[in-house]
């Protein structure tokens, strides 16, 4: 009956009122942030133009410009109620951290002062030997630092002062993932850079920039406390699927619920004090599934804000009842949850590298900058692959909608039959790409409209969708700079490749088109295997991706083995993004990560099913024992069979579940110690994966079955119809 408490509670739920502001959006948008237009208030001229140089040229600032920096930063802050500072930054084990300080010092006379010297904005220490390393690091060694990023504007939540860090060991090894991600971004603006200039030698910087697409679900808080394996590992370990979930296609863009709504305008208002510039919100297409996704920005800050929108949405949702699910596949049977990641390149000059253009000198740079794309892509797409891949988006990957575990990239019809076009030319003479067509529709009340180059695949892995790439892949928990590490790094890599073999055949007395051209027709030839325009559900996609040489391995652990090839050293070597050693300590951290996160749900569910579900089937199944001995007390033999012969069925079929449900947890406790005792990550990861997940699956298999048999008022989890459709 506890169930049904909580299911009714769950219905009386009203929406939470929400204050905001009367004034338009763009009033009070940042007031969080010390962003250009507060630094301008706080800090001198002189300090500003330092600041600013050092922001978009990369120039170093001296001690003094630091301090005079902090002193503006911290008089802001104090101004708008802090009382401590934090350097935030995003180690390896997921989200962000941070350790608040006091401003308040001692001033020798028994009293204290505020006060924040330059020395603390630049770096702070935290204890490394407490978060994880890959081996870098031993348990003992604690010390590691944390050192401001300028680049990203410093944040005020609550009463605390968070200053965006890179996080680095005591021997100078990455210990997060903004410092890569800032590497790859300088290293992938350069090399496009340098390629730029052979079409526009006013071109000082390009810029890499990022658009996320946030998906979630939203559950009733009482739902959510009911059930442990959503508060414990994120996703539902056992639940049969709801009659009704998704496949009336009617959640979709449909109106948003009122207590949502509530959630989100309150969302919208938290993430644009922080300057985070929220667009688009709607329903996906599961139920209680939605969407969150901003305007694109520059890379870095771009990564910064989703990273603090996951933290603020959690907090929101708590105010209005909910909990904020970005499990890639909390539920079985209906979508998951992605995180699609929209990459571009942009110039000083206002430049899309990515778009088509109107003449012939800005198509061939359009293709230029698409075809070194798609070989980076080729080269690499078992990388990509380990980027996206976690014990959380395998569930999700080649799965209603998702897709497939094998990176390919779409463009469409057009741009497919143009590059086709031109690896049969001699010249970039006839490139024409018609960036928008009208389409008319036979209404004479509505406007023609205006329609794509290229449609989009909900089955790519890595879709061009015209002036720039949905890396769709991603899933909704990751930090985005994972994925957009190893993308830029690539790019940044073939980019450099490319220049180099034009400028040698340039050298070779061959005209600078003519050396674009040879060394583009051959890219189209090589890169041919990675584009992909049909289905990547279908079964004949797997084989033909095999034969054309694609990573399609889906052994997690087995994926990650793209981290420490030759291949993948020599290109963070070349960019200087990654080291040998950082690298391998990476693929240590995933592959125990990988090993926790399996080790744990197959606790969860061990315990649930010896402490929940057998307990209540066997109570089920002995109250059918006991009316079918009560039938026979009353009946006469020839009627009993009759009579009884459905409940023994049932307890028959009951025994079966139980005893299958024990002995696969009996199976899951002997490989769980099987895999622990393998001294190398690997080794034990492998064995999670191939031994431990499939007996999670033949488990839950028995427990979903005896959701159906067992009587309603008996099961004690909320079932899929009652968290997927509570508001």
């Amino acid at each position: 009956m506890i169930r049904f408490q909580v299911i009714a509670e769950a219905y009386k739920r009203k929406a939470v009122p929400v204050e905001t502001p009367a004034s338009l959006t763009s009033e009070y948008y940042g007031k969080n942030v010390f962003n250009r237009a507060q630094m301008s208030k706080y800090l001198s001229k002189e300090t500003m133009q330092s600041l600013c140089d050092a922001i978009d040229e990369g120039e170093p600032l001296d001690r003094d410009i630091v301090d005079h920096v902090a002193a503006g930063m911290k008089r802001w802050a104090l101004e708008n109620g802090a009382t401590h500072y934090t350097h935030w930054f995003q180690p390896l084990s997921g989200g962000t951290a941070e350790k608040h300080d006091s401003f308040i010092e001692s001033d020798g006379n028994g009293g204290v002062i505020e006060e924040f010297a330059g020395k603390l904005l630049v770096q702070q220490e935290p204890d490394a030997s407490s978060f994880p390393s890959g081996g870098i690091r031993n348990t003992f060694e604690a010390r590691g630092y944390t050192a401001w990023d300028p680049s990203s504007p410093a944040f005020l939540v609550d009463d605390t002062l968070c200053i965006p860090s890179v996080f680095i060991s005591y021997t100078g090894e990455s210990l997060d993932y903004k410092t890569p991600l800032l590497k790859a971004s300088n290293a992938i603006g350069k090399a496009a850079t340098d390629v730029c200039r052979y079409f526009d030698e006013n071109v000082a910087h390009v810029t890499p920039y990022l658009g996320w697409e946030q998906e979630y679900f939203l559950i009733d808080d009482g739902l959510y406390a009911a059930r442990p394996d959503l508060v414990l590992s994120g996703r539902t370990l056992m639940g049969h699927k709801s009659a009704k979930s998704q496949q009336l296609e009617d959640h979709y863009f449909g109106s948003i619920p009122t207590r949502v709504t509530a959630f989100m305008k309150d969302l919208e208002y938290e993430g644009y004090k922080y300057g985070i510039p929220l667009k688009t919100r709607h329903n996906e297409t599961a139920p209680n599934q939605f969407e969150v996704t901003p305007i694109f920005e520059e890379m870095n800050l771009a990564n910064d804000h989703n990273q603090l929108l996951m933290s603020i949405m959690k907090k929101v949702a708590r105010r209005h009842s909910f909990r904020v699910l970005l499990h890639e596949k909390p539920f079985v049977g209906i979508n998951g949850s992605g995180k699609h990641c929209n990459w571009s390149l942009g110039t000083d000059t206002a430049v899309e590298l990515f778009a088509p253009g109107k003449t012939l000198a800005e198509n061939i740079r359009f293709i230029t900058f698409l075809v070194n794309v798609l070989v980076a892509v080729y080269k690499h797409n078992a990388l990509l692959k380990a980027s996206i891949m976690t014990a959380q988006n395998a569930h999700r990957l080649g799965a209603d909608e998702a897709p497939p575990a094998i990176v390919s990239v779409f463009l469409g019809s057009e741009i497919s039959a143009l590059l086709d076009k031109l690896e049969i030319s001699d010249s970039f003479e006839e490139i024409f790409v018609e960036v928008k067509r009208a389409m008319k529709l036979g209404v004479a009340l509505i406007p023609e409209v205006l329609v794509d180059n290229t449609d989009r695949n909900r089955t790519s892995p890595l879709a061009f969708t015209g002036n720039r790439f949905e890396f769709r892949a991603v899933g909704a928990s990751a930090n985005c700079a994972v994925a957009m590490i190893s993308l830029n790094t690539a790019v940044a890599r073939q980019l450099q490749l490319f220049k180099k073999e034009v400028d040698r055949k340039i050298k070779n007395e061959t005209t600078q088109e003519e050396a674009i051209f040879e060394v583009v027709k051959s890219y189209i030839k090589e890169s041919k295997p990675i584009r992909f325009n049909g289905n990547g559900y279908d079964d004949a996609w797997k084989k033909e991706a095999a034969n054309r040489g694609l990573n399609v391995e889906t052994c997690v652990p087995l994926i990650y083995d793209a981290y420490t090839t030759k291949e993948t050293f020599e290109m963070f070597r070349e960019t200087g993004v990654l080291t040998e050693k950082e690298l391998i300590a990476r693929t240590e951290f995933n592959l125990e990560y990988y090993s926790k996160k399996i080790e744990i749900e197959a606790s969860i569910l061990s315990d649930l099913a010896a402490n929940h579900i057998i307990p209540v089937a066997t109570r089920y199944q002995s109250s059918l024992l006991e009316n079918v001995a009560r039938i026979q007390q009353v009946f006469p033999a020839e009627k009993f069979g009759s009579l009884a012969t459905g409940n023994l069925e049932t307890i028959e079929e009951i025994g079966k579940h139980i005893g299958q449900i024990k002995l696969k947890i009996a199976e899951l406790t002997e490989m769980k110690q099987k895999a622990k005792s393998h001294e190398h990550e690997r080794e034990k990861a492998i064995v999670f994966a191939k031994s431990v997940v499939p007996l999670l699956e033949e488990a839950r298999t028995h427990i979903d079955a005896l959701e159906l048999i067992v009587d309603d008022e008996l099961w004690p989890l909320p079932k899929y119809r009652e968290l997927l459709f509570t508001r």
